[in-house]
Order: C-alpha cells, then sequence, then structure tokens
C-alpha cells in the first residue's frame, strides 16, 4: 500500500478503536454465553448443576441441624444433654459426606466445560480474526487489541462459563433451600425477616450493573496500554531510531491513567455495595432477634426454631449477597462474550472462509484492471485511484512506477484482493475478481513486499507456508532458486534456525530471500513484487534481484518499483500520477520524450546516482567487501495493518546469523539471573516501598479493615447472648432479646462504614500501585538495548502479558491482600480473647481444629478463584501476535488454517492442565466441606461432655464456638486469596528483574558529551563486532571506515 493510504487507514484504525469509550455498553444475553458449548460440555454443566445443587441446598440444611443441637442443649438436662448431642452430630457427619461428593461434581465438572468451551471460544475468534478483510484492520481493530481480546476476554469468560456459572447454581439452590425451609419451620417470621430481602437484591443489582461498567472502561484502557505495548516492542528499532521512547512511554501512562481511575472507581462500587448488604443483614437479624423472642412468649416457638429459620433466612440471604460477584463476573463475561462474538460472527464482505465461488480448470495469468475508482475504508474522502486501466498479458512483466502515494502499491492490493473497488473490475483471464473462489486465486498469487514479515519460528517452517506439505528437498530447492541457500548453510542450525520476532534477527537482504523462496515454494502463476528491493542496499539488491528474474520466468508479473533502474527490461512500464495512467510503454519508447513522465523521474535518481559518484570520487575508502557491504541504512517499513509507513533500523550485512535460545538467555542475561537471585531474597518488601506515597491510605485502611474483621467475633458474642436469651423466663427473654436486637443493628452500621472505607483506601493505594509498576516498568524496557528484544521471552506478546499479569498480582499482595490480612488478623485475636474468657479448656481444643476449618476455606477460594489461566497462554499469545501482526502476508498464503491449527496445538496442552486442576481441585473442595462438617461435629460432642461434667454452660459453649468459628471463617478467606503470595512474589522477581536491568545502552542516560556543532563526521576504528544472540558468529573483526561529513 502507498503511504498515504497507510496512514490514513492507521488513523482510521485508532479512531475507530478510541471512539469506542463512547459507546454504551453491549451484552449478549446470559444463555447467548453458552452457544459454543458441545454436547459434552452440556453434559458436564448439568452434572456439574446437580453438584452445585446439592451442595447449595446443604447449606440451609446445617441451620435445621444447628437448630436441633441448640435444642438439644438448652432444652436438656446436663444428664441426657450428650446423648441427645450425639444423635445431632452423626447427621453432621452424613450430610458433610454427600456434600463431598456434591462439591466435587460442581467444582470439576463446571472448571473443565468453563476451559473446553474457552479454548474453542480463543481458537474460533483466531480463526475470525484471521478471515477479516483488511478493511476490518483498518477501522475497527490492531493487534494489540486483537490480543488482548484473546488473553483477557477470553479468561473472563472462563471465569464465567465455568467456576463462576457453577458458584451462581450453588448459590441460588442456597437462597432457594433456605427460603423453604425458613417458610416450612415458621412462616410468619419468615415474612417479617423476608423485608430485607427487596434491599439487599437492590444492592446487589446496582454493585453488579456499576462494575460492569466500570469493568468495560479498565478493559478498554487496559487493551489500549497492550496495544501501545504491541506497537512499541514490535517496532522497537523504529522507535530507537527515532527517540520516540518518550512519547511511547506519555501515550501508555495516559492508558495507565485512565486504568486507575477505574480501579478507584471499583473499589468504591464493591466496598458501598458489601457494605449495604452486611448492613442490611445485621439490621435484618436484629429484627429477627427482637420478633424471635416474641414469637417465643406469644406463639410457643422454640429457641431452636427461631434459631432454623434465622439460620434458614440468613443463609438464603447471604447466598444472595454472596452471589455478587458471581453475578458481576458472569455481567462481565456477557460482556466479553459480545466483543468476541461480535468479531466471530461479523461475515467479512471479501471472506477468506468462503468456499464458493469460479476455479478454474487452467488459469493463463492474464490480469486486467478496467475503469477503476477506489477509496480506503478508512480514508473515504480521498480518492486513490481515478478510473484507471490497465491490462497485464499472460506470461509479461508490467512496472508500474511514480511518486509516492500516486496509487501504484494500491494496484497489487486490489489484485491480491485486499479490497474491492468502489467501481470497476479486476478481471483474471477475463473474469472478475469477486467471481473466484478466493482462497483458489490467492493460492495463484505470489507476493513479495518491500518489508517481508517473517514468524517467530524458523526458517523452514517460514519457507513452508508457501506449500503446507512440501518435503525438505522442496524447501531447499525453492531456498537455491532465491538465493538463500549460502547464508542458510552457513547457519550452525540451518533451516532450522530461530529468525526472531518479525525476522528481526536477519538482515534485510536474508529476510526478502526467505521471502522470495517461500514465494517461488508456492509456485504462483501471478507474481506481485511490491517494491521488492528499495529498503536493501546495493549488494543485496544485487543477490535479490538476480532472485527475482530468476522466478519471473513464464509468469505474470506486476512489479511495483522504486528504483527504476531494476524495471528497464520489462515488457511495459507504466507511469501512475494521482490515481491515473499518465504515460505507458516499454523503456526505450518512453525515454524518448524527454518531457514525459517518467523521463523526469529517471532524471531524478540520475541525480541523486551523481552525488554518490560524488562520494566515491571524493576519496570515501572502499572498505567494504561484498559480504559486508554498508546495510545498516533507514527503510521504509510497511505495517501489516496499513497503519503508517515507519523506519527501521535493518540487522547488517547479510552474514550468517545463527539463534539459540539458550545462548540467548544465558549469554544475554546473566545480569537479569543475578538480579533474579537477589529478587528473591526480599522482593515484597520493595514492592510495599512501591507504595509508600501511599501509605496514610494503607494505615486509615488498615484501620477500616481491623472494624470489619472484629464485627465476626462480636457477632459471635451477639448469637451466644440471643440463644441463651431464648431459654430463660419471659420478662428476662423479652428485654435481652431487644438489647442485642439493637447491638446487631449497631454492627451493621459499623460495616456500612468500615467496608466501603476498606475497599476505597485498599483500591486507591492498590490501583496506585499497578499504575507506578506498569509505568515504570514500560519505562524501563523501552530504554533497553536493541539486542535485549532479540530474547524470544522479551517478544511484544510476552512483554505485554508480563506487564499485565504481573502488576495485578503484586496489587493483590500489597493492595488487596494487605487489608484481608489486616482484617483476618483482628478477627482471629478478638476471636481468641473471646474465646479464651469464656472458656479456656474447649476454646484450646477448638483451636486445634481451627486449622482444619480455615483448610476449608482456603480450598473453597484458592479453587474457585484461580487466575493461573491469565499465565498460561502466554506462549500462545504470541502465535496469535504474529499471526494478526502479519495479516496480509497470512492472507496472500493462505494460511490462516495453519495458524489456527497451530495456536490450537499450544493451548491444547494448557487446555489439558487446566482441566486436571480442575479435577483436584474438585476433590480438595469437597473434602474441605468433610472436614468443616466434621469439625462443626468435634465441638458440639466436646460441649455436651463438658456441659454434662458441669465445667460449662451451654451459653458459654455457643460463644467459644460462634467466636472462634466466625474468626477462622473470616481468616480461611483472607489466606485463600493471600494464597497467591507465592504466584505474586514470582510476579514481584519478575517486576524488579525488568525495574533493575540496567540498559547497556540507555538512551534516558543523560552522562556523555554533547557537542555544540554536530558534523555528522562517522568514524569507525578497528571495531570488533558480535551480536549478543548469537556470540559464535564475528560480525565485524578489526572494521574500519571512514564517512565524511555531508557525504553519502
Amino acid at each position: 500500500m502507498d503511504a498515504t493510504a497507510e496512514a490514513s487507514s492507521g488513523e482510521g484504525a485508532r479512531h475507530a478503536h478510541g471512539g469506542k469509550d463512547d459507546r454504551p455498553e453491549k451484552k449478549v444475553p446470559l444463555l447467548g454465553m453458552f452457544r459454543y458449548a458441545d454436547r459434552l460440555d452440556m453434559l458436564l454443566m448439568v452434572v456439574g448443576s446437580l453438584g452445585a445443587v446439592g451442595n447449595g441446598v446443604s447449606e440451609p440444611l446445617i441451620s435445621v441441624l444447628f437448630g436441633d443441637v441448640i435444642n438439644s442443649f438448652g432444652e436438656s438436662a446436663r444428664s441426657t444433654v450428650l446423648r441427645a448431642v450425639t444423635k445431632v452430630v452423626l447427621n453432621f457427619i452424613y450430610l458433610g459426606i454427600g456434600t463431598t461428593v456434591a462439591a466435587f461434581l460442581q467444582v470439576a465438572c463446571w472448571t473443565m466445560a468453563g476451559e473446553r468451551q474457552s479454548a474453542r471460544i480463543r481458537s474460533l475468534y483466531l480463526k475470525s480474526v484471521l478471515r477479516q478483510d483488511i478493511a476490518f484492520f483498518d477501522t475497527e481493530m490492531t493487534t494489540g487489541e486483537a490480543v488482548s481480546r484473546m488473553s483477557s476476554d477470553t479468561v473472563i469468560i472462563q471465569d464465567a462459563l465455568g467456576e463462576k456459572a457453577g458458584k451462581l447454581v450453588q448459590l441460588a439452590s442456597a437462597f432457594f433451600g433456605g427460603f423453604i425451609i425458613a417458610f416450612t419451620k415458621g412462616w410468619l417470621l419468615t415474612l417479617v425477616m423476608l423485608t430485607s430481602l427487596p434491599l439487599i437484591a437492590i444492592a446487589g443489582a446496582v454493585s453488579a450493573q456499576l462494575l460492569t461498567r466500570v469493568s468495560s472502561k479498565r478493559l478498554t484502557s487496559y487493551s489500549d496500554a497492550a496495544d501501545t505495548v504491541e506497537q512499541t516492542i514490535g517496532s522497537i528499532r523504529t522507535v530507537v531510531s527515532f527517540n520516540g521512547e518518550k512519547k511511547a512511554i506519555e501515550m501508555y501512562n495516559k492508558f495507565i491513567k485512565n486504568a486507575y481511575k477505574t480501579v478507584v472507581e471499583e473499589g468504591i462500587v464493591n466496598g458501598f455495595g458489601m457494605g449495604s448488604v452486611f448492613c442490611i443483614l445485621f439490621s435484618s437479624y436484629g429484627l429477627a432477634f427482637w420478633y424471635g423472642g416474641k414469637l417465643i412468649i406469644d406463639k410457643g416457638y422454640t429457641g431452636g426454631k427461631v434459631l432454623t429459620i434465622l439460620f434458614a433466612v440468613l443463609t438464603g440471604a447471604t447466598s444472595l449477597g454472596n452471589a455478587t460477584p458471581s453475578i458481576s463476573a458472569i455481567a462481565e463475561g456477557q460482556s466479553a462474550a459480545y466483543r468476541l462474538f461480535e468479531t466471530i460472527e461479523r461475515k467479512p464482505e471479501i471472506d477468506s472462509d468462503d468456499t464458493s465461488g469460479m476455479i478454474m480448470e487452467n488459469i493463463k495469468g492474464d490480469v486486467e484492471l478496467k475503469d477503476v475508482y477506489f477509496r480506503y475504508p478508512a480514508r473515504p474522502g480521498q480518492l486513490i485511484l481515478d478510473g484507471l486501466s490497465l491490462q497485464v498479458a499472460s506470461g509479461t512483466t508490467m512496472a508500474i512506477v511514480g511518486e509516492s502515494g500516486s496509487g501504484k502499491s494500491t494496484v497489487v492490493s486490489l489484485v491480491e484482493r485486499f479490497y474491492d473497488p468502489q467501481a470497476g473490475e479486476v478481471l483474471i483471464d477475463g473474469v472478475n475478481i469477486k467471481n473466484l473462489n478466493l482462497d483458489w486465486i490467492r493460492g495463484k498469487i505470489g507476493l513479495v513486499s518491500q518489508e517481508p514479515l517473517l514468524f517467530m519460528t524458523s526458517i523452514k517452517d517460514n519457507i513452508i507456508y508457501g506449500k503446507e506439505e512440501a518435503t525438505l528437498e522442496e524447501i531447499k530447492r525453492a531456498a537455491e532458486l532465491a538465493n538463500a541457500a549460502n547464508f542458510i548453510d552457513k547457519l550452525p542450525n540451518g533451516y532450522d534456525t530461530l529468525v526472531g520476532q518479525r525476522g528481526t534477527l536477519l538482515s534485510g537482504g536474508q529476510k526478502q530471500r526467505i521471502a522470495i523462496a517461500r514465494a517461488i515454494l508456492k509456485d504462483p502463476k501471478i507474481l506481485l513484487l511490491d517494491e521488492a528491493t528499495s529498503a536493501l542496499d546495493v549488494e543485496s539488491e544485487r543477490i535479490v534481484q538476480e532472485a527475482l528474474n530468476r522466478i519471473m520466468v513464464q509468469r505474470t508479473t506486476l512489479v511495483v518499483a522504486h528504483r527504476l533502474s531494476t524495471v528497464r527490461n520489462v515488457d511495459c512500464i507504466t507511469v501512475v500520477h494521482q490515481g491515473k495512467i499518465v504515460e505507458q510503454g516499454p523503456h526505450h519508447a518512453l525515454v524518448k520524450d524527454p518531457n514525459g513522465a517518467y523521463s523526469q523521474l529517471i532524471r531524478l535518481q540520475e541525480t541523486r546516482g551523481d552525488e554518490r559518484r560524488k562520494i566515491q570520487d571524493s576519496g570515501v575508502p572502499n572498505s567494504l567487501s561484498k559480504s559486508t557491504s554498508l546495510s545498516n541504512r533507514r527503510s521504509m517499513t510497511k505495517d501489516s495493518f496499513g497503519n503508517s509507513n515507519r523506519y527501521s533500523f535493518k540487522n547488517p550485512l547479510g552474514l550468517s546469523v545463527e539463534l539459540h535460545e539458550d545462548e540467548i538467555t544465558g549469554e544475554q542475561n546473566k545480569d537479569d539471573l543475578s538480579n533474579g537471585k537477589t529478587l528473591q531474597k526480599a522482593p515484597i518488601g520493595r514492592l510495599f516501598y512501591l507504595n509508600k506515597p501511599e501509605v496514610p491510605f494503607l494505615l486509615l485502611g488498615a484501620i477500616a479493615a481491623s472494624v470489619h474483621g472484629v464485627i465476626f467475633p462480636l457477632f459471635g458474642i451477639l448469637m451466644s447472648g440471643v440463644i441463651k436469651s431464648f431459654y430463660e423466663p419471659p420478662d428476662k427473654l423479652r428485654k435481652d432479646s431487644s438489647f442485642w436486637a439493637l447491638i446487631s443493628v449497631v454492627l451493621g452500621f459499623a460495616s456500612f462504614i468500615a467496608i466501603p472505607a476498606e475497599y476505597l483506601l485498599f483500591g486507591i493505594a492498590g490501583g496506585k500501585l499497578i499504575e507506578r509498576v506498569r509505568t515504570l516498568s514500560f519505562q524501563n524496557i523501552v530504554h533497553q538495548e536493541v539486542a535485549w528484544f532479540d530474547n524470544p521471552s522479551n517478544s511484544s506478546g510476552a512483554l505485554g502479558t508480563r506487564l499485565s499479569v504481573d502488576a495485578l498480582n503484586v496489587r493483590r499482595l500489597v493492595g488487596d491482600n494487605l487489608g484481608l490480612i489486616v482484617q483476618s488478623t483482628a478477627a482471629l485475636i478478638t476471636g481468641f480473647v473471646i474465646a479464651f474468657m469464656a472458656d479456656w479448656r474447649l476454646a484450646l481444643i477448638i483451636t486445634c481444629v481451627i486449622p482444619l476449618v480455615g483448610a476449608q476455606g482456603y480450598a473453597q477460594v484458592k479453587f474457585l478463584f484461580s487466575e493461573e489461566a491469565k499465565e498460561m497462554y502466554e506462549d500462545a499469545s504470541q502465535v496469535a501476535t504474529d499471526a494478526v501482526g502479519s495479516i496480509r502476508t497470512i492472507a496472500s498464503f493462505c494460511a490462516e488454517k495453519r495458524v489456527v491449527t497451530t495456536y490450537k496445538k499450544k493451548c491444547e496442552a494448557l487446555r489439558k492442565q487446566g482441566i486436571r486442576s480442575g479435577i483436584v481441585g474438585g476433590l480438595g473442595f469437597g473434602f474441605s466441606f468433610l472436614v468443616l462438617y466434621l469439625t462443626y461435629a468435634l465441638c458440639f460432642y466436646v460441649g455436651a461432655q463438658f456441659v454434662r461434667q458441669g465445667k460449662t454452660t451451654f451459653a458459654d459453649v455457643f460463644k467459644v464456638f460462634f467466636a472462634l468459628v466466625l474468626a477462622a471463617v473470616g481468616v480461611s478467606q483472607a489466606s485463600a486469596l493471600a494464597s497467591n503470595a507465592t504466584k505474586a512474589g514470582d510476579s514481584a522477581i519478575s517486576v524488579f528483574s525488568i525495574l533493575d536491568r540496567k540498559s547497556k545502552i540507555d538512551t534516558s542516560n543523560d552522562e556523555g558529551l554533547v557537542l555544540e556543532n554536530v558534523t555528522g563526521d562517522i568514524h569507525f576504528s578497528n571495531v570488533s563486532f558480535k551480536y549478543p544472540s548469537r556470540p559464535d558468529v564475528q560480525i565485524f573483526s578489526d572494521f574500519t571506515l571512514h564517512i565524511p561529513s555531508r557525504k553519502v
């Protein structure tokens, strides 16, 4: 594509992308998320749902057992209390066994279903992206956005389709089960408690709606940031050569600052959502305590019956409140699904997946453009081709020349059918190209562009894109014809040598010859050469042109030429100006008109040639041999999406190139490894230091978290007091129940103040940490020397994933989890003080089993809130990055299916690993319930023994039980979320390995001389050089060269 068109396309894509924030958030229907589930997925979800229902119903059934055990303590004499309690204890054991099986089925089946569906969606999304027409990438999507959606949105969908969906079924079952039991036991008290339900529902719904909006804004900001990372790292030579680091950092920082605002908003929404739910719940408990006491006096209810209703409604209402994260996750999943499914189901106007269309038995190769008018979709106001008509006869060669922006490269794009003209026709053998099978006709056309795009794989795998089932002999033969065999054979790994991201470990000439070999292997009937030698030095151009001349024989060839000397011998030369043909004919005929457009172009280039000859005559030493010709030049590089022309410095000299991953990681990153060893000792403290500016927020947040934590064990005192009051005489019952009701309301208002404050303050601190980590990391990344990016682990896809995942993990450690640690510590200390003051013997016994209760909560949250998927697909995301970033090459070689197959293979092992984790997680999750219920059974059995022996009262038994168990539940949830500490520690090491790495060529360093007057005199004196990525290959040895000032 010509320069102006590409620039416009890039602007169009950027404009379209940037405008998405203004659109209202759209979602797919709930059941619509499951549209890509197969029969096995359906079966897994049905079985998982049955397990979730059983697991959910077990929670309100516990309330029945609690009511029975309370009655057993409150109504039995000391001599019979043990026998009565033992009967209930056995029921706890039976329920634990049943719940274990149900919980296993829930987690294992839903996790497997989520893994399978998300893997399928990833592949379908990549397949759909690759089938889109080029106009889609000009106006609607960029590489970074496409890859970000695959790595971020699919993880969100996986969470929604798997764990969160199963959790929601479980909570819904607990909700309905709780209220069914409550109405069965006592409808009057249940109706009174139901007055709080609409308020809880409203709070949950509002929170979910607001979180969906905030999440969408955050994802958009992170997607824009990911796009910036991909473009910057993918074109790092361009960025460095034009001192563009500061501009890239400013752009990245702008998106990260927008994301920080959404993190704070998310903290506010979550805090007020949770705080309002707890406030309503505690207030409803107070109402239940007061009215329950009244029913015991007036209606003959028992204390156990009141508490069964209370716990059943509590279970139902809490389930509704706890459903908020699952509802929010599913709402996010619906939004992410809309974004992905919209692309998956988008049918492009030029569809590479369309199997319809004519397939000719024999194609001659006649090419004709008839009265073509064309505008780029991203720039509809500018006419690129204005009624252009040309014919290229079969087996002949036509060159198209003209100034930049004249539309000459657009002709190539139309013949490849990257675009369709708005008017006129493109004909192959007299047939409109629109009527031909797209895959077939592209298979008959070979394209060699100015800047060939190679994939981050071996030379052999890059060449084989020309013919998928080619033998090694065919590959070698193509390389020989392309003049590439000589340099490939000199490589230690030969055809298995890796070329680096976008082929950056090869010189421009080497990349071009591999691209030509790829085209030769395709054996096209029509050959398109789009300025194939314009970016090469003289020696590389000679070698490449030699190869091109060889493959042009007996093929219809269309050459877009920059250097007119390369097209003097073609059959016909067409001069294009502003989208129209102004001259046409062979070279010898066109030069006869000295005032013609072609002659003017020749004179312009000859003038430049004279200047070069003057430089040679002035005494510039010719110290460069053929193999060491100067090729460290500035070259125009075409963006695969048709963004803007950009410059890049190519690897020089056309010498032997070798890439050993072990050498890269071993030789190039020795400093990184030593840094890593140091970081492993104390990265956490350094993370806290990064959060130092937010210390006031952290301190205030810690106070709020402490208040939040203390509320739960204090509620244990309240519960034991209520239970005791229900078995007292009427007058005292009425007075005490009113008192405890008031205390419950006070705890509710304390929650409403403490929880929002905690979420907001830690949200600010955590958000700032993410912003700081991402900003500092990206800033240090772009200032690394170019050689650092030759390491495959420092590719744009890998670095983009590290920036997002590592920042998220360290935020959880220092931000979110810090609040949970403070909260759980306060809960634990308060719980122990209350319990040991009530009865130290029973408290000591229960303390021994608290680790088991903590393990239960740890298992629940650990296995239901896994974030491992974000790290698992980094390798596969690089395949997607390469493919989408090289979409023109993919389309030209009909390689869409090959890329999708490669992507599926990379994801398959990881998908299986995720399924295994689901099974193991299901076992752990199920067993944790058995541990919990056995712990309850032990506590009540030992308490009954102590009551029978007269060592304690039943009120103190429940005071100890509720104080420690409620404290342990809080600790278990916090410890489960804090279980990411190991992962966060690894991320911290990763973050500081980037932050601490000193660039060997640091453009941000102000040290060094600054010349007042730069004359431009360049002198290489006895230079020896090897690339860090291939230290065994000598590039320069005692190299000396002098380039005088103002000379070329």
